[in-house]
């Protein structure tokens, strides 16, 4: 079965079992699933059920695909991701993008945790992604093109959508919700880096630094659908403020922000 074969019959599956076309597709990242108390749920799917779809393996991650209305409008939502570290390729962490194109989404809202570089950033602020560095040592790219799905070369000189992104801020400003603008790198993980990584990734011009949203953005931007992201900023990573972090700490900082940004992307679907 060719991988666009397995992305048609993951995503007739999910049909069979809700019938719901949504036109905004949510990935929500480590300790951001509290957007799902905001969305009237019609339907949900554990991920295990759906064929040829991963299964997460971060205790952290719950394995869901849910379906629902956000702002008025028709959401699918991943309630938890997939990564590179834990084993799946890179074509496997981006599978549900391609199957939430095929289920009708026409924009894609993706969160994550991050570390912050700019030391402007405090802990449990908010960055809005405006570009990224791609440091990761696979591309979901690679392999046989689909071509019913997108170019073999997609441009990437916008990978994030800027009037999404004018939006945002204009919404932030009216809620008085402090948000940056910034620079997300994109590594594998799953260690977080050393302080002489920490001083190499600002220097070539990163803002914050993560392990996903890089490939799922690169995918869909192949196949045209604008993308927004948001990082919450979990740990401090420069030079004065680096401590030995525990994941539970990163997760204490997610939820801090999370109904800030819960706000922000509520508000963004539905005045678009």
């Amino acid at each position: 079965m060719t991988a666009y074969e397995q992305i048609k019959e993951a995503t007739a599956y999910i049909q069979s079992k809700v019938d719901w076309t949504p036109s905004y597709g949510i990935i929500l990242g480590t300790g951001l699933g509290a957007l799902v108390d905001d969305i009237e749920i019609v339907g949900e799917l554990n991920y295990e059920d759906i064929p040829h779809f991963p299964i997460s393996t971060v205790e952290f991650h719950t394995g869901k695909l849910i379906f629902g209305r956000l702002g008025g409008k028709q959401v699918v939502v991943m309630k938890g991701r997939f990564h590179y570290y834990e084993g799946y390729t890179m074509q496997q962490v981006s599978f549900p993008v391609r199957v939430m194109k095929l289920l009708g989404i026409q924009k894609l809202f993706i969160s994550n945790a991050a570390g912050a570089l700019n030391p402007d950033y405090g802990k449990s602020h908010l960055m809005i992604l405006e570009d990224h560095i791609n440091l990761q040592t696979e591309n979901p790219l690679v392999g046989k093109n689909i071509d019913a799905l997108g170019d073999r070369f997609p441009d990437m000189s916008e990978p994030y959508d800027q009037l999404l992104i004018g939006r945002a801020l204009e919404i932030a400003a009216r809620l008085d919700t402090k948000v940056h603008r910034g620079v997300y790198v994109g590594v594998n993980g799953p260690n977080l880096e050393t302080r002489a990584e920490y001083k190499f990734l600002r220097i070539i011009g990163a803002d914050a630094v993560g392990m996903s949203t890089v490939p799922e953005t690169i995918v869909a931007r192949q196949m045209n659908i604008p993308v927004f992201a948001v990082s919450v900023m979990t740990d401090l990573c420069y030079p004065g403020h680096i401590e030995k972090v525990k994941i539970q700490d990163i997760i204490a900082a997610a939820m801090k922000a999370e109904p800030a940004m819960t706000q922000l992307i509520r508000e963004l679907i539905e005045s678009d």
